[in-house]
């Protein structure tokens, strides 16, 4: 019997998505655990792994095609014994609608991870087109640097597992010396100075809309006020110090590590600020799931540290690091970027000394982090030089009072200023 690939949920909001490419024609063999295509979501580039063997009969929906709707046939296999063409002249089955709105549901019921998302399907690539040339794999996000620098994948060595080719093998050819004429025509067209007014278009991806549309429904329904607050860092820096120096060596705690912990603990002691409005209900959360804003090509990722309350630092920072990295490189689980009860968008490591967030829906609020500085201070009526960081709450007024707001700082500033009362 026939099987139907449909567009799959990869993440709880998720009700359309961009078919990005296909890794497959149409009369290849797949076998479950094949990566077949990539789909854009409204947060990252998703690989989607076969989860049935067969051969690819027809592809019903076209790569690059946008605004997918989740549950809509895109591909169809036949299965062993079955002729491709009968299959692929089989009339589509029709999208079940309540995909989405059951994915969204369920989300907005629990205040723990996801379950595992439905299977993803296939994605798209050009009906009829039999594919003789072998199967390329490379992570989504060397893909999109190689889109975007003219880099072709097929001359590159994968350095990844079964040869995976990773971005630091795309940006490793884009680095590595290039030929006289290619260099000469570079250098030709670098040296071609632009017309006055001269632009271009750079088409959005579906990350990016979704993004822009997300945000821009925060700020016009959600009232932001803003608390800020200066938080002393010398202690801190002095204690992790020590905990680095007395650590295993793969164990490396750092600033950002701190401030999730301080603020998973202020959360717990203030748990009226632990909260998203929700119309006639206001959703309180019963662990500090704290989602990490992480800068990637193209966008922005919240990757989340469940119940980070319950986490001590050197599993916080194990796990915040490695979300980084496989937010960077694309290869996220749908349930690890959806959700969480709070955020928290560190720019101090770009030099950034104060700046304001904007919430990211549906949660009650977003800590933004400045870099920590050496500034003057007045200690019993004395100047003194104390390194500082200045952190700014957004808050949704519909679900946090500004009293509440200014509770939770003081909290946060306390486990910061004394770290050690963190562990108790």
């Amino acid at each position: 019997m026939a099987i139907e690939i449909l567009m799959p949920a990869l993440s709880p909001t998720m009700e359309t998505g961009t078919l990005a490419t296909w890794n497959v024609a149409v009369g290849d063999a797949v076998r479950s655990g094949d990566v077949i295509a990539e789909i854009e979501t409204d947060k990252a580039t998703m690989e989607v792994e076969a989860v049935d063997d067969g051969v690819l009969a027809v592809i019903l929906v076209e790569a690059g095609s946008e605004n997918v709707a989740v549950g809509t046939p895109i591909a169809r296999l036949a299965e062993d014994g079955e002729a491709v063409d009968d299959v692929a002249a089989a009339p589509a089955a029709a999208a079940p609608a309540p995909v989405a709105a059951e994915a969204k549901v369920e989300r907005s019921a629990t205040t723990t991870p996801p379950a595992t998302p439905p299977a993803p399907a296939a994605a798209v690539a050009t009906p009829g087109a039999v594919s003789t040339a072998p199967r390329l794999f490379a992570s989504p996000l060397a893909r999109r640097i190689a889109g975007d620098n003219n880099v072709d994948l097929g001359a590159l060595t994968g350095s990844g597992p079964h040869g995976r080719i990773l971005r630091r093998d795309v940006e490793a050819a884009m680095s590595a010396p290039v030929t006289a004429p290619a260099m000469s025509a570079a250098t030709s067209a670098a040296s071609t100075p632009a017309s006055p007014g001269a632009s271009s278009l750079e088409p959005n991806s579906q990350m990016r809309k979704i993004i822009a549309q997300r945000l821009q429904e925060s700020k016009a329904n959600a009232p932001h006020f803003y608390l800020t607050v200066d938080c002393e860092l010398d202690t801190l820096l002095a204690s992790r110090k020590v905990m680095n120096e007395q650590s295993p060596d793969d164990v490396k705690i750092s600033v950002n590590d701190l401030v999730i912990r301080a603020a998973a603990m202020a959360l717990i002691k203030v748990p009226k600020a632990n909260a998203s409005w929700e119309g006639d209900n206001t959703r309180l959360f019963h662990h500090a799931d704290i989602a990490m804003a992480v800068a990637v090509d193209g966008g922005l990722v919240t990757p989340v540290i469940w119940a980070a309350e319950q986490k001590g630092l050197a599993e916080i920072a194990a796990t915040s690091r490695d979300l980084a990295t496989r937010a960077r490189n694309g290869t996220l689980a749908p349930e690890e970027f959806a959700g969480g009860s709070f955020t928290i968008s560190n720019l101090g490591m770009f030099g950034i000394r104060e700046f304001a967030a904007v919430i990211n829906p549906p949660q009650g609020a977003i800590l933004a982090v400045g870099a920590g500085e050496e500034r003057p201070v007045v200690r019993n009526g004395q100047l003194a030089v104390a390194t500082v960081m200045t952190v700014t709450l957004s808050a949704d007024h519909r679900v946090v009072d500004g009293a509440v707001g200014a509770e939770w700082l003081q909290a946060f500033k306390g486990y910061i200023e004394a770290p050690v009362t963190m562990l108790l």
